[in-house]
């Protein structure tokens, strides 16, 4: 079948815009030195550039593009109607103007210069410059995303942060305001919750008799040497530690001085060394100045001879040195020092108070499960012959007095009374407490912060999206003009058969 030539002339030319610049040098359109031509032509075009009419077209090729061949058509059409008074009779120009950029375009259409470089620049602007562009862009926009995301997170994460710190407040049963006074504050209010412990203590006498009567009974030994301390409270109340002690009410009690202690600064001078108070602030006979101790020396104001030390012992009073052995010899009737405290506030006399209250609530926790078994443990056992305070408990009776020691112990070892207990022992801890509520705030302020530099990088990065959306977009305008020129002026060499580039993407 013989292919008519009217159809060839319909098929179209595809050349693949990657291979354009070899395509025109394979089929001689081209030579290969059209590099060096175009440095020559690209020097006389920016002498031409010094003297330009004002024009708005002009302006407008002269914008946003690099300047090809057929820009220079154009300027050549619009200096036709701004030099139309410099044409002489033979049609030609003597303006200089013209002159200049019909001198451009000869050398660009010397061995298709143009064409060359208009394919040059078609390569260059649809494998590069908008794929660079398209980039960029989309560089932007996954910062704009992941800058709300951030900042979503530290919004989140700060508001986290003030929740934990209020959480820890309403713990502490403060409002957060002044962190530090409030806690100083909250050690005032140890007194009366001891006191009410310790008047609810009378209530668990049936538990403390229930369980000196199974010891009694089983162990053959004395009920004293059960729950002493425990038995001391119910019966004499939150007493001293000097009364616990030897059985006696003082006369005199000497409670130890309490010291403010003033909040320490975030930040101290380099060089300074806070050697806290050594152990010696909860014994205050140990605290004794200077000016407490008689050393036995005599200032000269004193005597009134030269020399101003006397050393000799011998002519003056000796001097009385009293040995106390674990700060108890101390006169009679008088609480002083640790034995002033109370026995809820004395930290050892609180925790043997809290073991034996343990102690009876696994008594009782057993004798519970004993009760709920399946086997009667007053028949099975010797306990048919026990004390009737032992044979006649029923499981409410039981559960009753399990409920009340252990609310009495969970009053004593909640979070807030440890921390209270804490500060009591020492002052010193209400500045570490207070730094551990301040970190949460400074962390959610820190999270503010960085939520706002977020939102600022997000904002710059969407903004220069924009700016760059324009250029992107005249990009790819005189990229599609140029790529018809380029098309337009192959078919005009191929008979007006149709040239299409493919590859562009445009």
């Amino acid at each position: 079948m013989e292919v008519q030539v009217s159809d060839i002339q319909n098929v179209p030319i595809d050349i693949q815009t990657s291979k354009l610049l070899d395509w025109l040098v394979d089929r001689r359109h081209c030579t290969l030195k059209w590099q060096s031509k175009v440095l020559q032509i690209r020097e006389k075009m920016n002498q031409s550039l010094q003297d330009m009419p004002e024009h708005e077209d002009i302006r407008n090729l002269l914008s946003g593009a690099y300047i090809n061949y057929f820009h220079c058509l154009k300027i050549v059409e619009i200096l036709k109607a701004t030099e139309a008074a410099s044409k002489n009779l033979f049609g030609r120009y003597s303006s200089q103007r013209m002159k200049d950029w019909q001198e451009v375009i000869s050398l660009y259409q010397a061995d298709n210069t143009y064409l060359a470089e208009s394919g040059s620049l078609l390569v260059r602007s649809v494998s590069y410059e908008i794929p660079a562009l398209k980039k960029q862009m989309s560089r932007c926009q996954q910062l704009v995303v992941e800058s709300e995301r951030r900042a979503e997170e530290c919004v989140h994460g700060a508001a986290e942060q003030r929740e934990q710190y209020y959480s820890s407040c309403k713990r502490y049963r403060i409002s957060g305001e002044d962190v530090h006074k409030e806690l100083q504050m909250l050690v005032c209010d140890v007194p009366a919750v001891l006191r009410q412990v310790a008047t609810e203590t009378a209530a668990i006498l049936p538990a403390i008799q229930l369980y000196q009567a199974c010891v009694t009974f089983v162990c053959d030994s004395s009920p004293e040497q059960a729950l002493a301390l425990l038995r001391h409270v119910q019966e004499r109340g939150d007493t001293t530690v000097y009364e616990w002690r030897t059985g006696e009410t003082p006369e005199t009690v000497e409670r130890p001085e309490v010291k403010e202690v003033e909040e320490v600064p975030q930040s101290t001078e380099e060089g300074d060394i806070d050697w806290g108070d050594l152990g010696l602030a909860t014994d205050s006979s140990a605290q004794q100045t200077s000016e407490e101790i008689d050393w036995g020396i005599v200032s000269e104001s004193e005597t009134g001879e030269a020399g101003g030390i006397i050393w000799d012992t011998e002519e003056t009073e000796p001097v009385g040195i009293t040995v106390l052995k674990d700060g108890h010899d101390v006169p009679l009737g008088v609480a002083r020092g640790s034995d002033a405290l109370t026995v809820l506030e004395y930290t050892e006399t609180r925790n043997q108070y809290v073991d034996e209250l343990m102690e009876l609530e696994l008594f009782l926790f057993q004798w519970l499960h004993d009760l709920d078994g399946d086997t009667d443990i007053v028949t099975v056992t010797q306990f048919q012959a026990a004390p009737p305070i032992l044979q006649g408990q029923s499981r409410d009776k039981v559960s009753a007095m399990l409920s009340h020691v252990r609310d009495l112990i969970g009053r004593l070892t909640d979070v807030r009374m440890r921390h209270l207990f804490l500060i009591l022992a020492s002052p010193r801890y209400v500045n570490r407490v207070t730094d551990l509520l301040r970190q949460r705030l400074k962390q959610a302020e820190l999270l503010e912060r960085k939520r706002e530099a977020w939102l600022v990088r997000g904002r710059s990065a969407g903004e220069e999206m924009e700016s760059l959306q324009p250029k992107l977009t005249l990009l790819q305008e005189r990229s599609r003009e140029l790529q018809k020129q380029i098309e337009a002026d192959l078919s005009r060499r191929y008979n007006n058969r149709p040239v299409k580039l493919i590859g562009t993407g445009l």
